[in-house]
C-alpha cells in the first residue's frame, strides 16, 4: 500500500448541518419547557433538563469534528465509537428526558400501529438487522462519499435505536418490560451484534476500501483499525448492555427483599389462667339453653 501518511489531527473543519441539528434540538427543548409545559398544566424536571442536555451533548460530540472527521475518512474504530453513542447511549438518555405527559401527545401506545411497531420482538429483530446492514461493505464504502446517504443510514440507526430502547426506559410504563424480560431482552441485544463484531475482529483482508488508504491516523495500519473496531462493538458495547444488566438485576434484588413477606410471628403458648379467663369473659350460657339441657334425657 506505500509508506503511511500520517494526518494533522488538528485540521479543523466546519460542520454547520450539526450546529444547526444541534441548535433545533435545543431549541425543541425550550420550547418544551417554557411554552408548552405551562400551556398543558405540566412541568418538566430537573432530571429531565439534566437527562436531555447530556444527550444533545453528546450527539454533537458525535457528529462534529473532529469525531466526525476521523471516523468518516480515517478509522473505522471510531465509526464504531460513533456508532455507540448514537444508538446505544443518546437514545436512552433521550427517552429518559421525555416526560410521560409530553410523550403521550406524541405517540398513543394503545393504538394498534404503535402495539405493533413497539412490540420488543419487534424493534430489537428491527434494529439489529439495520446494525447489520450498515455493516456491509458498500453501505460503509458508499456513505464515506455520498452525504445523503451517509446521514440517512445514520437516522435509520437512530431511529431504530429510540424504539429499541422504549422496552428498556421509555416513558410508556405499560410498554416496559418487567426486570427479568428486561435483562434476557438486554442479553439478547449484547449477543446478537457479535456476527459483525467477529467479522470484523477475524478478518484477514481489508474489509472496506474507503478506509484501505495510505492517509493513516497516529500509524494505526487497516488490520488493527478494523480488530479494533470489531473489539469496540463486542466488548465495549457489551460491557455496557451488561452493567445495565447488573443495574436493574440488582434494583430488582432489593426491591424483592424489601416488598418480601414478613416473617411470620411465633404461636403464643395458651395457658390455663387463660383458659378461665375466656370462660369468665363469655358469661353464663342463655337460659333457653340451660332448660334444653336439664330437659334431655341421661
Amino acid at each position: 500500500m506505500g509508506e503511511l501518511i500520517d494526518y494533522d489531527l488538528w485540521r479543523w473543519t466546519p460542520h454547520p448541518e450539526v450546529w444547526l441539528l444541534v441548535a433545533g434540538a435545543l431549541g425543541v427543548g425550550v420550547y418544551v419547557v417554557r411554552s408548552l409545559a405551562p400551556a398543558a398544566g405540566e412541568k418538566v424536571e430537573r432530571r429531565h433538563k439534566g437527562f436531555y442536555l447530556l444527550a444533545v451533548a453528546l450527539l454533537w460530540l458525535a457528529g462534529d469534528w473532529p469525531v466526525h472527521d476521523i471516523s468518516e475518512d480515517l478509522l473505522y474504530s471510531v465509526h464504531m465509537v460513533q456508532h455507540l453513542l448514537i444508538t446505544l447511549v443518546v437514545p436512552p438518555l433521550l427517552l429518559l428526558a421525555t416526560p410521560e405527559w409530553l410523550a403521550r401527545r406524541v405517540v398513543d401506545p394503545a393504538g394498534p400501529l404503535a402495539r405493533r411497531l413497539l412490540r420488543p420482538l419487534t424493534v430489537g429483530v428491527t434494529f439489529n438487522v439495520v446494525v447489520a446492514i450498515t455493516h456491509i461493505p458498500w453501505v460503509v464504502n458508499t456513505s464515506t462519499t455520498n452525504g445523503v446517504f451517509h446521514y440517512t443510514a445514520h437516522l435509520a440507526l437512530f431511529v431504530t435505536a429510540v424504539a429499541m430502547w422504549v422496552p428498556v426506559c421509555g416513558p410508556f410504563g405499560e410498554l416496559r418490560l418487567a426486570p427479568l424480560t428486561k435483562m434476557f431482552y438486554l442479553f439478547a441485544m449484547s449477543v446478537l451484534p457479535t456476527v459483525p463484531a467477529g467479522f470484523l475482529t477475524f478478518a484477514q483482508t481489508p474489509v472496506y476500501a474507503a478506509y484501505d488508504t495510505p492517509l493513516r491516523l497516529w500509524g494505526v495500519t487497516v488490520a488493527n483499525d478494523q480488530q479494533m473496531a470489531g473489539l469496540i462493538m463486542k466488548i465495549a458495547g457489551g460491557l455496557y448492555l451488561w452493567t445495565i444488566i447488573a443495574a436493574v438485576f440488582f434494583r430488582w434484588a432489593a426491591r424483592q427483599r424489601a416488598e418480601g413477606p414478613a416473617a411470620p410471628k411465633p404461636a403464643e403458648t395458651l395457658t390455663y389462667s387463660d383458659v378461665v379467663a375466656a370462660f369468665e369473659r363469655a358469661g353464663e350460657p342463655p337460659a333457653e339453653h340451660r332448660e334444653g339441657q336439664g330437659t334431655e334425657s341421661p
